[in-house]
């Protein structure tokens, strides 16, 4: 059992790594018109929008987001504005990126976005969305439930749980989030907010044991 994996059993990493597959849309990447980098806690969003941007994949790069209870201390100008200080450093030209400072959620880093394009003339028809690996299906849900007309591609960091895990340096909260992300999937298209997206059995049952051990600090009402 290494450092990242303290106080997570063998069991419990297999259970999550189910949940990690079953996050990612692993979508075959081909050019797109704009790409939206959704803003959150981690800043490697803004590094593979700028990976992406530099293989060609798009002219038009936005990131969007306000500030959240979790991203407040990091990145206190905003997740957007620092996205987009980061992606500048990597070489990503000014003149191709947009920001949108005020979402507060990952429906508005949707509406907002496309408001803020189509102030600017921009009218997509495809658009790719770059999230933290974990949420590509819930972003990608919400996406077609709130702009339908528009053709939706997925993608993130190239990590593995492993990896990621080692990124952020906390192998508990990791897992906190890929249970309170499945559990969004799960219960916002009851609520109008995303498309309802099939979950095998051996995912939902692997949320339902790391629900009962605990890893609740991301679910909705917690």
């Amino acid at each position: 059992m290494t450092d990242i994996r303290q106080r997570i059993t063998e069991d419990q990493w297999r259970r999550a790594e189910l949940i990690w597959d079953y996050h990612q849309m692993r979508h075959d990447l081909v050019p797109v018109d704009v790409a939206i980098g959704l803003g959150s806690h981690d800043l490697g969003v803004a590094a593979a929008s700028a990976d992406l941007y530099r293989a060609g994949l798009f002219p038009v790069l936005v990131f969007t987001g306000g500030n959240s209870p979790t991203t407040r201390a990091r990145f206190p100008r905003g997740e957007a504005v620092h996205f987009r200080e980061h992606a500048l450093e990597l070489g990503v030209p000014d003149s191709a990126i947009f920001v949108e400072p005020n979402a507060a959620n990952t429906g508005q880093n949707i509406t907002l976005t496309r408001d803020l394009l189509a102030a600017n003339g921009i009218r997509p028809k495809t658009v790719l969305l770059v999230s933290k690996p974990y949420m590509e299906r819930r972003s990608f849900a919400t996406a077609r439930k709130l702009w339908p007309e528009v053709e939706v591609l997925c993608a993130s960091e190239p990590l593995e749980l492993d990896g990621y895990v080692k990124s952020i340096g906390d192998g508990k909260l990791v897992l906190d989030m890929l249970v309170g992300d499945l559990q969004r999937v799960i219960e916002y298209p009851k609520l109008g907010f995303a498309i309802a997206q099939d979950v095998p059995e051996d995912v939902h049952d692997a949320y339902e044991s790391l629900m009962r051990d605990g890893f609740t600090s991301r679910v909705i009402g917690s």
